[in-house]
């Protein structure tokens, strides 16, 4: 009778430090929104509700293989639109929870005290890129959305034709800037933001698509979902503009 007195009391115990742990959210998101604000404000909402909030950022091929099987499950998944079509088509999401985030555009990067051209049409962005050296943009290869996206326009478009466009192949296309090896780089505007030894020309012509919309929503595998919810809730409420705002998202 003791030792089930005992284990009965144990139990209760260990349910009671169970209950005292605070809640705790997973979050997955690509560098494209990670660089735009999730971190500041995943910080700010653990301050506010003492909800811990991780985020962990990554390639998209590896946050959709984790959403897929990770342990322990994401609660949060945070993916450009066309992945998120996706992820709600095979049921991966859980109903309604899916809300937009924003926009996030690619941009043209100069060297601190630069000269900013005119870049607000695709005619006077490609005149400033064949008059501006070598311009600097991330390896495609790598799987980076970015990069890609910024690799289609500089070979779709005629008017690109004679850019000298150089590939970094050691991080960023503003990260080689930095160091030098170019004079001007395309880069999406929250990591351009990121560094200070450089400076924003613009966004470039919405016409060019060079952007990247993105969704969060709840996984249905989420241990927390309605604490995942209300988190993207959080995310969504207007007061948290002016974070997304100066990291470089567009609301829509």
């Amino acid at each position: 009778m003791r030792k089930l007195a005992w284990l009965s009391a144990l139990g209760v115990m260990l349910s009671s430090v169970a209950l005292a742990q605070p809640p705790e959210i997973n979050v997955l998101s690509p560098g494209v929104v990670y660089n735009a604000g999730l971190i500041d404000l995943a910080q700010a909402y653990s301050k506010k509700t003492g909800v811990k909030v991780t985020v962990k950022s990554d390639g998209m091929g590896k946050i959709v293989a984790d959403i897929k099987g990770a342990t322990p499950p994401a609660d949060v998944m945070v993916l450009p639109v066309a992945f998120m079509d996706g992820m709600e088509a095979e049921g991966s999401i859980v109903a309604d929870s899916r809300i937009d985030l924003g926009r996030v555009n690619v941009g043209l990067a100069v060297p601190k005290g630069g000269p900013h051209p005119d870049i607000s049409t695709p005619a006077k962005l490609a005149a400033a890129l064949k008059g501006g050296g070598t311009i600097l943009y991330s390896d495609p290869a790598n799987g980076s959305m970015e990069a890609r996206v910024i690799n289609d326009m500089l070979h779709r478009y005629p008017e690109f034709r004679g850019v000298k466009a150089k590939i970094s192949i050691k991080g960023e296309g503003g990260e080689a800037l930095v160091r030098g090896e170019g004079q001007m780089a395309l880069q999406l505007i929250c990591e351009i933001l990121n560094h200070p030894e450089l400076e924003l020309v613009g966004p470039l012509p919405k016409e060019l698509g060079a952007y990247i919309d993105a969704s969060a929503a709840v996984s249905t595998r989420s241990a927390a979902p309605d604490q995942a919810k209300a988190f993207i809730t959080y995310l969504n409420r207007p007061e948290n503009e002016p974070v997304w705002r100066s990291r470089g998202m567009i609301r829509q």
